[in-house]
């Protein structure tokens, strides 16, 4: 997930990933954490929760700021809910650090990319080869 790859027809560059993408099922969600070689941080969120659209253009920025060293992903719990379960969120939005598939910490509430990449020590964008 951390290297470089493009789309076969448009060439466009689809990693490394420099936006937060959705999960869509419980078995994606758990091949994304038990599989990525590189940080993920999971945004728990609804679409009704308005701390949650208030946090989602910072994640944005995150994102973008560390492609190649992190990846930032987002569970709807009302579409998940047994994911959200199986995590104990309880209030949303709750974003959770994970590394080498294993919950590092979590923070709840909406707060500033700055906030999130300090409360995480979140790692800086990976050197690129050219």
């Amino acid at each position: 997930m951390g290297e470089r790859a493009k789309c076969a027809n448009c060439k466009q560059q689809l990693l490394p990933l420099s936006r937060p993408i959705p999960v869509l099922s419980s078995q994606d969600f758990d091949e994304l954490i038990g599989n990525a070689k590189i940080p993920v941080l999971v945004d728990f969120w609804a679409a009704w929760c308005a701390p949650c659209r208030m946090v989602a253009p910072e994640l944005e920025k995150v994102a973008s700021s560390r492609p190649g060293s992190l990846i930032v992903a987002k569970v709807d719990t009302e579409a998940l809910p047994q994911v959200a379960a199986r995590f104990a969120i309880r209030s949303i939005p709750t974003m959770i650090l994970f590394r080498g598939g294993r919950e590092i910490e979590r923070v709840s509430g909406a707060m500033k990319a700055s906030a999130i990449a300090s409360r995480f020590a979140l790692p800086t964008e990976m050197a690129r080869a050219g």
